[in-house]
């Protein structure tokens, strides 16, 4: 092994890291073969930090066909760019040769990939301190840039110049903020610096790596540091319809804070689920669209969740997302002030009705979503809308837990037993199944068979 003499001054062998005993073997056989390899990267971050690595990249002196003649089982991941995957049964582990990148021409990409022997060199590449950090299991931690330092002072900073680490991939700006919203970290002054004068190159990234960034950021601990995307200009270029939100402000006694200071609060106020997250962040976001103003000064913002499912579903397909995440998000935005207009004296089967209007795998989210935006008001009128939310969390398990019936599947009676009665198929089918479902969530007891049957004239 050499990287300790060339690295000697870096090497802090007082910090130990476990790694899976397979990838110990690579590194061993790697070396054992005459050449450098240690662990690098994020595996590297995490272990220091007391968190389990989500995968365990390998660096290596040698040239991917030296890799590939080493190991039985091989995978050509990323060959161009000097990586190969070795197989262990079916679990993989990346091994890359130190690389050089050549010129970067979109942002994003480089040109050429440059192969070296130098581990040094390797590292200079990378995009945060925190995440250029070696390991090898005898010689220790290769530090070049003070890594360790950053993680005690909860700081991310870049390698080197921020300008030149940014122009060379502009996503390392979302991910910048990706990683401080993850650890609760702050950004270094310069790196901040950077971000704002080079937000603009986003526009050349993906909206696939955008929305995975983003995704990350808004499922982290700490959701609303989504704020300081906008404060350094991000969210102008990937979400500007959040930057609309931050300058509307809500003159309203439900609130307290501008339409993205609320969005902010609710985000940290639901629970990590991607979907209940990305829900958060854009049940409000036609509000700047729909507001108007009274002869009191008082805002309104009539009809805008239809308006926020509306720009909801054109973001969403923006950036790319599933048809099932879109779907579900957008159901949870349009109906996530379904219980402003309930009056007090509910009857269960508005709430039987509501359940079959918005879902049923949809209901418990909802509640999860009411609660969230409410804890993002202002307390005026707060425990009486908390004693609302309450006693229709109650109505529907009791509904639940009597399994009343709340969609056309639980209906005692299908199209086949109406064209048994001689009923000639086509649209009027649905239409009648649909009016016998209204008349069972006004009374459940009518969900029998027989019954629906007998009085099938009232339906048609």
């Amino acid at each position: 092994m050499q990287i300790c003499k060339q690295l000697d001054s870096n090497m802090k062998k007082d910090i130990k890291i476990t790694m899976p005993e397979q990838v110990a073997l690579i590194i061993n056989t790697l070396n054992e073969a005459g050449f450098e390899a240690c662990v690098v990267g994020g595996c590297v971050r995490d272990s220091i930090m007391g968190r389990v690595p989500d995968d365990w990249d390998i660096t290596t002196s040698a040239d991917p066909l030296e890799v590939k003649k080493l190991f039985r089982r091989t995978v050509d991941t990323g060959i161009k760019h000097g990586t190969v995957t070795v197989m262990f049964g079916k679990i993989g582990y990346e091994v890359t040769t130190y690389r050089i990148d050549g010129e970067y021409e979109d942002n994003r990409h480089p040109k050429e990939v440059i192969f070296t022997k130098s581990l040094a060199e390797d590292l200079k590449r990378r995009d945060f301190t925190i995440n250029a950090m070696a390991y090898h299991p005898k010689e220790g931690l290769v530090d070049l840039f003070d890594g360790v330092g950053d993680l005690e002072r909860k700081c991310i900073r870049c390698v080197g110049c921020p300008e030149e680490r940014f122009s060379e991939d502009a996503l390392r700006m979302m991910r910048c903020v990706r990683f401080s919203a993850q650890f609760g970290y702050t950004i270094e002054e310069k790196t901040k610096q950077a971000i704002r004068k080079l937000a603009g190159n986003l526009r050349s990234v993906s909206a696939e790596r955008i929305r995975v960034e983003l995704v990350k950021l808004l499922t982290s601990d700490h959701p609303d540091y989504l704020q300081e995307a906008w404060e350094l200009g991000i969210t102008k270029i990937v979400l500007p319809e959040f930057d609309a939100c931050m300058g509307t402000p809500q003159n309203n006694p439900h609130h307290c804070y501008s339409v993205g200071e609320h969005t902010l609060k609710s985000l940290k106020a639901v629970r990590a689920d991607k979907v209940l997250r990305l829900t958060m962040l854009l049940h409000d976001i036609g509000k700047p669209l729909t507001k108007t103003t009274d002869e009191m000064g008082k805002d309104h913002f009539k009809k805008h969740p239809k308006e926020s499912a509306k720009l909801a579903k054109n973001i969403l397909q923006r950036l790319k997302f599933d048809n099932d995440t879109l779907r579900r998000v957008c159901r949870l935005v349009e109906y996530h002030d379904w219980s402003i207009d309930l009056k007090d004296n509910l009857r269960i089967s508005t709430v039987r009705r509501l359940i079959a209007e918005i879902g049923e795998e949809a209901f418990p989210d909802m509640f999860e979503v009411n609660r969230a935006d409410l804890l993002a008001q202002s307390m005026h009128l707060r425990e009486e809308k908390q004693a609302k939310q309450k006693r229709l969390e109650d109505m529907y398990h009791e509904i639940q837990e009597r399994k009343e019936c709340l969609s056309l599947k639980d209906l005692a009676v299908n199209g086949r037993d109406l064209l048994e009665k001689g009923l000639r198929p086509g649209r009027e089918i649905g239409e009648i199944l649909q009016r016998m479902l209204s008349d069972v969530l006004e009374d459940p007891a009518h969900n029998e068979k027989k019954y629906l049957l007998n009085n099938l004239k009232q339906y048609l």
